[in-house]
Protein backbone atom coordinates (compact mmCIF):
# COMPACT_ATOMS: atom_id res chain seq x y z
CA UNK A 1 0.00 0.00 0.00
CA UNK A 2 1.76 3.18 -1.00
CA UNK A 3 1.95 6.53 0.44
CA UNK A 4 -0.78 8.45 -2.19
CA UNK A 5 -3.45 4.72 -2.05
CA UNK A 6 -3.00 4.79 2.01
CA UNK A 7 -3.70 8.76 2.25
CA UNK A 8 -6.86 7.96 -0.22
CA UNK A 9 -7.86 5.50 1.66
CA UNK A 10 -7.53 7.22 5.12
CA UNK A 11 -9.51 9.82 3.86
CA UNK A 12 -12.52 7.48 2.37
CA UNK A 13 -12.90 5.64 5.71
CA UNK A 14 -12.77 9.72 7.42
CA UNK A 15 -15.42 10.33 5.07
CA UNK A 16 -17.19 6.98 5.29
CA UNK A 17 -16.92 6.82 8.92
CA UNK A 18 -15.63 9.41 10.86
CA UNK A 19 -19.56 10.66 12.09
CA UNK A 20 -20.60 8.06 13.41
CA UNK A 21 -17.40 7.00 15.28
CA UNK A 22 -17.80 10.29 16.80
CA UNK A 23 -21.30 9.70 17.75
CA UNK A 24 -20.71 6.10 19.03
CA UNK A 25 -21.82 5.30 22.33
CA UNK A 26 -18.26 4.67 24.69
CA UNK A 27 -18.36 2.10 27.27
CA UNK A 28 -17.28 4.51 30.21
CA UNK A 29 -19.61 8.03 30.73
CA UNK A 30 -21.82 6.54 33.12
CA UNK A 31 -21.50 10.29 34.63
CA UNK A 32 -22.77 13.25 33.54
CA UNK A 33 -20.21 15.75 33.79
CA UNK A 34 -16.62 14.41 31.59
CA UNK A 35 -13.74 13.60 33.28
CA UNK A 36 -10.86 15.77 34.36
CA UNK A 37 -7.34 15.41 32.20
CA UNK A 38 -4.46 15.61 33.35
CA UNK A 39 -1.39 17.72 31.51
CA UNK A 40 2.23 17.41 32.68
CA UNK A 41 1.84 17.28 36.17
CA UNK A 42 0.32 14.16 37.92
CA UNK A 43 -1.17 16.30 40.72
CA UNK A 44 -4.76 16.20 41.02
CA UNK A 45 -5.38 19.63 41.85
CA UNK A 46 -3.94 20.46 38.18
CA UNK A 47 -6.33 18.06 36.45
CA UNK A 48 -8.82 20.77 34.70
CA UNK A 49 -12.18 19.61 33.54
CA UNK A 50 -12.43 18.64 29.38
CA UNK A 51 -15.40 19.94 27.32
CA UNK A 52 -16.48 17.22 25.17
CA UNK A 53 -18.05 19.03 22.33
CA UNK A 54 -19.83 17.14 20.08
CA UNK A 55 -17.70 16.79 17.06
CA UNK A 56 -14.77 17.75 18.56
CA UNK A 57 -12.95 13.75 17.50
CA UNK A 58 -12.34 10.83 19.54
CA UNK A 59 -12.53 10.24 23.45
CA UNK A 60 -9.94 8.41 24.71
CA UNK A 61 -8.37 7.61 28.42
CA UNK A 62 -5.48 9.05 29.14
CA UNK A 63 -2.95 6.22 31.04
CA UNK A 64 -2.04 7.38 34.77
CA UNK A 65 1.28 8.52 35.36
CA UNK A 66 4.58 6.49 34.97
CA UNK A 67 5.74 6.74 38.48
CA UNK A 68 2.22 5.66 39.36
CA UNK A 69 0.48 2.57 39.61
CA UNK A 70 -2.98 4.29 39.33
CA UNK A 71 -4.50 2.84 35.73
CA UNK A 72 -5.69 6.26 34.18
CA UNK A 73 -6.50 9.49 34.60
CA UNK A 74 -9.30 10.75 32.25
CA UNK A 75 -10.89 11.38 29.07
CA UNK A 76 -10.31 14.06 26.73
CA UNK A 77 -11.10 14.62 23.29
CA UNK A 78 -8.15 14.14 20.40
CA UNK A 79 -7.75 14.68 17.11
CA UNK A 80 -8.76 11.60 14.40
CA UNK A 81 -6.70 12.50 12.33
CA UNK A 82 -2.86 11.99 13.45
CA UNK A 83 0.63 13.49 11.77
CA UNK A 84 1.22 11.57 9.05
CA UNK A 85 3.63 12.64 6.67
CA UNK A 86 2.74 12.44 3.13
CA UNK A 87 6.34 13.92 1.56
CA UNK A 88 8.69 10.82 1.94
CA UNK A 89 7.30 8.37 -0.27
CA UNK A 90 8.07 4.25 0.00
CA UNK A 91 10.61 2.55 -2.24
CA UNK A 92 9.46 -0.29 -4.35
CA UNK A 93 10.18 -2.99 -2.05
CA UNK A 94 8.49 -1.13 1.17
CA UNK A 95 5.53 -0.91 -1.03
CA UNK A 96 5.76 -4.85 -1.56
CA UNK A 97 5.69 -5.37 2.45
CA UNK A 98 3.29 -2.77 3.17
CA UNK A 99 -0.13 -3.91 4.37
CA UNK A 100 0.97 -7.88 4.91
CA UNK A 101 -1.14 -9.59 6.92
CA UNK A 102 0.26 -12.83 9.57
CA UNK A 103 -1.86 -14.71 11.43
CA UNK A 104 0.65 -15.03 14.63
CA UNK A 105 -1.89 -17.01 16.67
CA UNK A 106 -4.56 -19.51 15.11
CA UNK A 107 -7.57 -20.49 17.26
CA UNK A 108 -9.55 -21.38 14.56
CA UNK A 109 -12.06 -19.63 11.92
CA UNK A 110 -12.75 -16.33 12.57
CA UNK A 111 -16.41 -16.71 12.37
CA UNK A 112 -15.84 -18.33 15.94
CA UNK A 113 -12.94 -16.98 17.47
CA UNK A 114 -12.48 -12.92 19.29
CA UNK A 115 -9.87 -11.80 16.33
CA UNK A 116 -7.23 -8.96 17.83
CA UNK A 117 -5.67 -7.09 15.27
CA UNK A 118 -2.05 -5.35 15.50
CA UNK A 119 -0.37 -3.39 13.91
CA UNK A 120 2.99 -1.39 14.15
CA UNK A 121 3.20 2.06 13.84
CA UNK A 122 7.37 3.51 13.34
CA UNK A 123 8.76 0.54 11.78
CA UNK A 124 10.61 0.30 8.79
CA UNK A 125 10.96 -2.47 6.27
CA UNK A 126 13.77 -3.43 7.76
CA UNK A 127 11.90 -4.09 11.09
CA UNK A 128 9.15 -5.70 10.24
CA UNK A 129 10.47 -8.97 11.72
CA UNK A 130 11.31 -6.91 15.61
CA UNK A 131 7.74 -5.96 14.96
CA UNK A 132 6.12 -9.21 15.22
CA UNK A 133 8.80 -10.34 17.54
CA UNK A 134 6.93 -7.25 19.95
CA UNK A 135 3.39 -8.19 18.66
CA UNK A 136 3.91 -12.11 20.10
CA UNK A 137 5.79 -10.62 23.00
CA UNK A 138 2.91 -8.34 24.02
CA UNK A 139 0.15 -11.53 23.56
CA UNK A 140 2.29 -13.11 25.62
CA UNK A 141 2.42 -10.50 28.33
CA UNK A 142 -1.89 -10.47 27.95
CA UNK A 143 -2.66 -13.63 28.33
CA UNK A 144 -0.83 -14.12 31.53
CA UNK A 145 -3.18 -12.43 33.22
CA UNK A 146 -6.64 -13.86 33.75
CA UNK A 147 -8.97 -14.72 32.36
CA UNK A 148 -7.05 -13.91 28.97
CA UNK A 149 -4.63 -16.61 30.65
CA UNK A 150 -8.01 -19.56 30.91
CA UNK A 151 -9.35 -18.18 27.47
CA UNK A 152 -6.19 -17.52 25.51
CA UNK A 153 -7.60 -20.14 22.67
CA UNK A 154 -10.52 -18.31 22.23
CA UNK A 155 -8.66 -15.80 20.22
CA UNK A 156 -6.68 -15.20 16.74
CA UNK A 157 -4.33 -12.60 16.46
CA UNK A 158 -3.49 -10.75 13.10
CA UNK A 159 -0.57 -8.70 12.63
CA UNK A 160 -0.81 -6.09 9.73
CA UNK A 161 2.47 -4.76 8.48
CA UNK A 162 2.41 -0.83 8.46
CA UNK A 163 5.78 -0.16 6.67
CA UNK A 164 6.96 3.22 8.18
CA UNK A 165 9.74 5.57 6.14
CA UNK A 166 11.12 6.60 9.52
CA UNK A 167 12.13 4.41 12.66
CA UNK A 168 10.08 5.47 15.95
CA UNK A 169 7.28 7.58 16.48
CA UNK A 170 6.62 11.09 16.78
CA UNK A 171 7.23 12.78 20.70
CA UNK A 172 9.92 10.89 21.31
CA UNK A 173 12.44 11.57 22.87
CA UNK A 174 11.07 15.24 22.63
CA UNK A 175 7.63 17.36 21.43
CA UNK A 176 10.19 18.51 18.70
CA UNK A 177 10.72 15.18 17.04
CA UNK A 178 9.02 14.56 14.02
CA UNK A 179 8.58 11.07 12.60
CA UNK A 180 7.07 9.93 9.20
CA UNK A 181 5.38 7.05 10.03
CA UNK A 182 2.47 5.13 8.58
CA UNK A 183 0.19 5.28 11.28
CA UNK A 184 0.97 8.70 12.26
CA UNK A 185 1.24 7.91 16.35
CA UNK A 186 2.93 10.75 18.37
CA UNK A 187 3.28 11.66 22.03
CA UNK A 188 2.18 14.99 23.60
CA UNK A 189 -1.12 14.70 21.90
CA UNK A 190 -3.08 17.52 23.37
CA UNK A 191 0.11 18.35 25.42
CA UNK A 192 0.02 15.40 27.45
CA UNK A 193 3.39 13.23 27.12
CA UNK A 194 2.41 9.92 27.91
CA UNK A 195 -0.79 10.26 25.62
CA UNK A 196 -0.32 8.41 22.80
CA UNK A 197 -2.71 9.10 19.24
CA UNK A 198 -2.84 7.67 16.07
CA UNK A 199 -4.43 8.49 12.62
CA UNK A 200 -7.72 6.53 13.34
CA UNK A 201 -8.31 6.78 9.62
CA UNK A 202 -4.88 5.23 8.71
CA UNK A 203 -5.23 2.68 11.24
CA UNK A 204 -8.74 1.73 10.23
CA UNK A 205 -7.55 1.46 6.26
CA UNK A 206 -5.07 -1.65 7.53
CA UNK A 207 -6.92 -3.13 9.63
CA UNK A 208 -9.42 -3.54 7.01
CA UNK A 209 -7.13 -5.95 5.43
CA UNK A 210 -7.52 -8.27 7.88
CA UNK A 211 -10.03 -11.32 8.04
CA UNK A 212 -11.63 -9.94 11.03
CA UNK A 213 -11.08 -7.48 13.83
CA UNK A 214 -12.97 -7.21 17.11
CA UNK A 215 -10.25 -5.68 18.82
CA UNK A 216 -7.06 -3.49 17.88
CA UNK A 217 -3.92 -3.07 19.54
CA UNK A 218 -1.46 -0.51 17.88
CA UNK A 219 2.42 -1.18 18.74
CA UNK A 220 4.47 1.91 18.48
CA UNK A 221 7.86 1.03 17.71
CA UNK A 222 9.11 2.70 20.96
CA UNK A 223 10.59 2.48 24.63
CA UNK A 224 8.38 5.28 26.16
CA UNK A 225 6.06 5.33 28.60
CA UNK A 226 2.36 6.23 27.03
CA UNK A 227 -0.92 4.99 25.72
CA UNK A 228 -4.50 5.54 25.13
CA UNK A 229 -7.63 3.72 25.03
CA UNK A 230 -9.62 4.74 21.89
CA UNK A 231 -12.98 2.56 23.33
CA UNK A 232 -15.72 3.38 21.06
CA UNK A 233 -17.08 0.88 18.82
CA UNK A 234 -15.99 1.20 15.08
CA UNK A 235 -19.03 2.28 13.34
CA UNK A 236 -17.43 0.96 9.96
CA UNK A 237 -15.23 -2.07 10.87
CA UNK A 238 -17.22 -3.21 14.20
CA UNK A 239 -14.23 -3.71 16.30
CA UNK A 240 -14.59 -2.82 19.98
CA UNK A 241 -11.84 -0.37 20.32
CA UNK A 242 -8.38 0.82 19.84
CA UNK A 243 -5.30 0.24 22.41
CA UNK A 244 -2.30 2.24 21.96
CA UNK A 245 1.28 1.10 23.48
CA UNK A 246 4.26 0.86 23.38
CA UNK A 247 6.14 -2.35 22.25
CA UNK A 248 9.47 -1.78 24.18
CA UNK A 249 7.82 -0.17 28.04
CA UNK A 250 7.17 -2.72 30.34
CA UNK A 251 3.98 -1.05 31.79
CA UNK A 252 2.49 -0.97 27.99
CA UNK A 253 1.04 -3.97 27.99
CA UNK A 254 -0.98 -3.67 31.52
CA UNK A 255 -2.30 0.25 30.46
CA UNK A 256 -3.51 -2.40 27.25
CA UNK A 257 -5.59 -4.92 28.94
CA UNK A 258 -7.21 -1.92 31.25
CA UNK A 259 -8.22 -0.60 27.96
CA UNK A 260 -9.82 -3.82 27.11
CA UNK A 261 -11.36 -3.90 30.15
CA UNK A 262 -13.58 -1.28 28.94
CA UNK A 263 -14.11 -2.47 24.87
CA UNK A 264 -14.11 -6.06 25.58
CA UNK A 265 -15.48 -6.25 29.82
CA UNK A 266 -17.59 -2.73 29.43
CA UNK A 267 -16.11 -2.04 32.76
CA UNK A 268 -16.19 1.56 34.50
CA UNK A 269 -13.16 2.49 35.75
CA UNK A 270 -12.26 2.52 38.91
CA UNK A 271 -10.34 5.16 40.04
CA UNK A 272 -11.62 8.44 41.74
CA UNK A 273 -9.97 11.92 42.12
CA UNK A 274 -9.51 12.87 45.32
CA UNK A 275 -9.45 16.32 46.37
CA UNK A 276 -10.91 17.84 42.49
CA UNK A 277 -13.33 20.29 42.12
CA UNK A 278 -16.63 18.55 40.63
CA UNK A 279 -15.57 15.54 41.77
CA UNK A 280 -16.11 15.09 45.53
CA UNK A 281 -19.64 13.19 45.34
CA UNK A 282 -21.81 11.46 42.40
CA UNK A 283 -25.88 12.38 42.65
CA UNK A 284 -26.44 11.27 38.97
CA UNK A 285 -28.62 8.14 38.50
CA UNK A 286 -27.68 4.01 39.39
CA UNK A 287 -25.07 3.90 36.31
CA UNK A 288 -25.36 1.02 34.04
CA UNK A 289 -21.55 -0.45 34.60
CA UNK A 290 -21.76 -3.49 35.94
CA UNK A 291 -18.67 -2.47 38.33
CA UNK A 292 -19.77 0.98 39.25
CA UNK A 293 -23.14 1.51 41.43
CA UNK A 294 -24.34 3.99 44.15
CA UNK A 295 -25.72 1.11 46.14
CA UNK A 296 -24.08 -0.06 49.32
CA UNK A 297 -23.43 -3.69 50.44
CA UNK A 298 -26.36 -3.72 52.59
CA UNK A 299 -28.69 -2.01 49.87
CA UNK A 300 -27.32 -3.89 46.94
CA UNK A 301 -27.90 -7.35 48.59
CA UNK A 302 -31.32 -6.57 49.13
CA UNK A 303 -32.23 -5.10 45.63
CA UNK A 304 -30.28 -8.36 44.20
CA UNK A 305 -28.34 -5.95 42.34
CA UNK A 306 -24.93 -5.55 40.39
CA UNK A 307 -22.57 -7.88 41.95
CA UNK A 308 -24.65 -8.73 44.60
CA UNK A 309 -23.77 -12.32 43.69
CA UNK A 310 -20.29 -12.07 44.19
CA UNK A 311 -20.56 -10.13 48.54
CA UNK A 312 -18.32 -11.39 50.66
CA UNK A 313 -16.44 -13.65 48.38
CA UNK A 314 -12.88 -13.57 48.47
CA UNK A 315 -11.25 -11.77 45.06
CA UNK A 316 -7.87 -12.03 42.81
CA UNK A 317 -6.74 -8.41 43.73
CA UNK A 318 -6.94 -9.01 47.62
CA UNK A 319 -9.73 -8.49 50.31
CA UNK A 320 -13.01 -9.26 49.72
CA UNK A 321 -15.99 -8.26 47.22
CA UNK A 322 -18.19 -5.36 48.84
CA UNK A 323 -18.41 -1.45 48.51
CA UNK A 324 -15.63 0.45 48.21
CA UNK A 325 -16.41 4.17 48.05
CA UNK A 326 -14.98 5.81 45.62
CA UNK A 327 -14.90 5.10 41.68
CA UNK A 328 -15.96 6.50 37.99
CA UNK A 329 -13.86 8.90 39.05
CA UNK A 330 -15.86 10.60 41.66
CA UNK A 331 -14.41 10.24 45.55
CA UNK A 332 -17.69 9.79 47.00
CA UNK A 333 -21.56 8.28 45.95
CA UNK A 334 -20.14 5.73 43.76
CA UNK A 335 -19.20 2.11 44.97
CA UNK A 336 -16.75 0.04 43.41
CA UNK A 337 -16.40 -3.87 44.33
CA UNK A 338 -12.85 -4.11 45.17
CA UNK A 339 -10.18 -1.97 46.79
CA UNK A 340 -7.54 -2.16 43.88
CA UNK A 341 -8.61 -3.94 41.03
CA UNK A 342 -6.76 -3.53 37.56
CA UNK A 343 -9.16 -1.28 36.40
CA UNK A 344 -8.00 1.15 39.08
CA UNK A 345 -4.49 -0.12 39.31
CA UNK A 346 -2.17 -1.39 36.93
CA UNK A 347 -0.58 -4.67 37.78
CA UNK A 348 -3.64 -5.84 40.09
CA UNK A 349 -5.77 -8.43 38.32
CA UNK A 350 -9.57 -8.26 37.57
CA UNK A 351 -11.68 -8.23 40.64
CA UNK A 352 -14.26 -11.03 40.21
CA UNK A 353 -17.24 -9.33 39.44
CA UNK A 354 -14.64 -7.83 36.35
CA UNK A 355 -13.61 -11.08 35.70
CA UNK A 356 -17.57 -12.32 35.24
CA UNK A 357 -17.65 -9.53 32.37
CA UNK A 358 -14.49 -9.77 30.46
CA UNK A 359 -15.58 -13.52 30.00
CA UNK A 360 -18.91 -12.50 28.77
CA UNK A 361 -17.50 -9.96 26.45
CA UNK A 362 -14.80 -12.84 24.83
CA UNK A 363 -18.35 -14.91 24.05
CA UNK A 364 -19.88 -12.09 22.56
CA UNK A 365 -17.62 -12.87 19.59
CA UNK A 366 -16.17 -16.36 20.15
CA UNK A 367 -18.04 -19.59 20.45
CA UNK A 368 -17.16 -22.73 21.88
CA UNK A 369 -17.96 -24.29 19.11
CA UNK A 370 -17.28 -24.38 15.63
CA UNK A 371 -18.64 -27.29 12.89
CA UNK A 372 -16.05 -29.34 10.72
CA UNK A 373 -18.20 -31.48 8.96
CA UNK A 374 -20.46 -28.57 7.06
CA UNK A 375 -24.03 -28.54 8.74
CA UNK A 376 -25.61 -28.15 5.36
CA UNK A 377 -24.64 -31.87 4.89
CA UNK A 378 -27.30 -34.69 5.58
CA UNK A 379 -25.55 -37.39 6.78
CA UNK A 380 -25.59 -41.11 5.84
CA UNK A 381 -24.40 -44.13 7.41
CA UNK A 382 -20.70 -43.76 6.37
CA UNK A 383 -20.34 -40.16 7.87
CA UNK A 384 -18.76 -38.89 10.81
CA UNK A 385 -20.14 -35.29 12.42
CA UNK A 386 -16.80 -33.70 13.82
CA UNK A 387 -16.50 -30.78 15.79
CA UNK A 388 -13.85 -28.47 17.27
CA UNK A 389 -13.75 -27.54 20.71
CA UNK A 390 -11.18 -25.02 22.25
CA UNK A 391 -9.25 -26.30 24.75
CA UNK A 392 -9.17 -24.55 28.25
CA UNK A 393 -5.38 -23.33 29.72
CA UNK A 394 -6.43 -22.76 33.28
CA UNK A 395 -4.40 -24.05 35.92
CA UNK A 396 -7.74 -26.30 37.50
CA UNK A 397 -8.14 -28.58 34.10
CA UNK A 398 -11.74 -27.73 33.54
CA UNK A 399 -12.84 -28.23 30.23
CA UNK A 400 -15.68 -27.17 28.14
CA UNK A 401 -18.77 -29.04 28.57
CA UNK A 402 -19.85 -31.09 25.48
CA UNK A 403 -23.11 -33.07 24.78
CA UNK A 404 -24.60 -34.54 21.68
CA UNK A 405 -28.55 -35.24 21.33
CA UNK A 406 -30.45 -37.18 19.15
CA UNK A 407 -33.99 -35.93 17.73
CA UNK A 408 -33.55 -33.86 21.44
CA UNK A 409 -32.66 -36.70 23.23
CA UNK A 410 -29.19 -36.62 24.87
CA UNK A 411 -27.17 -39.70 24.24
CA UNK A 412 -25.24 -39.68 27.05
CA UNK A 413 -22.31 -41.88 26.20
CA UNK A 414 -20.91 -39.74 23.51
CA UNK A 415 -20.51 -36.89 26.09
CA UNK A 416 -16.89 -35.25 25.77
CA UNK A 417 -16.24 -36.20 22.35
CA UNK A 418 -15.61 -34.13 19.42
CA UNK A 419 -16.67 -36.64 16.23
CA UNK A 420 -19.49 -38.92 16.44
CA UNK A 421 -19.57 -41.57 13.58
CA UNK A 422 -23.36 -41.97 12.13
CA UNK A 423 -22.88 -45.92 12.67
CA UNK A 424 -22.68 -45.57 16.13
CA UNK A 425 -26.26 -43.49 16.56
CA UNK A 426 -27.71 -47.50 16.22
CA UNK A 427 -30.40 -45.92 13.54
CA UNK A 428 -32.74 -48.80 12.42
CA UNK A 429 -35.19 -46.92 10.56
CA UNK A 430 -34.67 -44.74 7.43
CA UNK A 431 -36.83 -41.88 8.55
CA UNK A 432 -34.76 -38.41 9.21
CA UNK A 433 -33.29 -37.85 12.27
CA UNK A 434 -31.23 -34.79 13.85
CA UNK A 435 -27.98 -35.27 15.64
CA UNK A 436 -26.56 -32.14 17.18
CA UNK A 437 -24.15 -31.09 19.65
CA UNK A 438 -23.88 -28.41 22.66
CA UNK A 439 -21.20 -26.75 24.18
CA UNK A 440 -21.22 -24.70 27.26
CA UNK A 441 -18.52 -23.56 29.67
CA UNK A 442 -20.01 -23.78 32.80
CA UNK A 443 -17.32 -21.91 34.91
CA UNK A 444 -17.86 -20.87 38.05
CA UNK A 445 -16.23 -17.36 37.45
CA UNK A 446 -19.87 -16.72 35.95
CA UNK A 447 -23.08 -16.30 38.37
CA UNK A 448 -25.24 -14.22 36.41
CA UNK A 449 -27.78 -16.18 34.33
CA UNK A 450 -28.21 -13.72 31.62
CA UNK A 451 -24.16 -13.80 30.76
CA UNK A 452 -23.77 -17.71 31.27
CA UNK A 453 -26.67 -18.32 29.01
CA UNK A 454 -24.66 -16.42 25.94
CA UNK A 455 -21.63 -19.25 27.37
CA UNK A 456 -23.03 -21.91 25.03
CA UNK A 457 -23.54 -22.60 21.73
CA UNK A 458 -25.01 -26.03 19.47
CA UNK A 459 -24.80 -27.19 16.36
CA UNK A 460 -26.74 -30.37 14.26
CA UNK A 461 -27.00 -31.89 11.11
CA UNK A 462 -29.56 -33.92 9.38
CA UNK A 463 -29.14 -37.59 9.64
CA UNK A 464 -31.00 -40.02 7.12
CA UNK A 465 -29.58 -43.61 6.53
Amino acid sequence: MDRAVRTALRAAVAAAGAAALLLAAGPVGATAAPAPSPRSSPAPAAWPAVAAAAGAGPRVEVPGPEDDTVAGSGHVRVPAAGRVEDGARLSEADRAADGRVTKIVDGGSPADRLDIVVVGDGYTAAELDRFHADAKAKWAEITAVEPYATYRNLFNVWTVDAVSHDSGVTGDPTPATVRDTALGSYFWCEDIERLLCIDQPAVDAYVARAPDADLVLVLANSAKYGGAGYNERSATLGYEGISTASAGHAKSGQVAIHETGHSLGKLADEYFYPDTPGYEKYEGPEPGDSNSSTLTAGRMAAEQAKWYRWLGEPSPDGGAVGTYEGGGYYATGLYRPTDNSLMRVLGKPFNLPGTEAMIGGFYQHARPVTPVTPTTRTLRLHHTAKVSVPRLAGADGRQLDVRWHLDGREVKRLAGRTEVAVAELWLLDLRSHRLSVTVEDRTPAVRDPETARSLSAAVGWNVRL
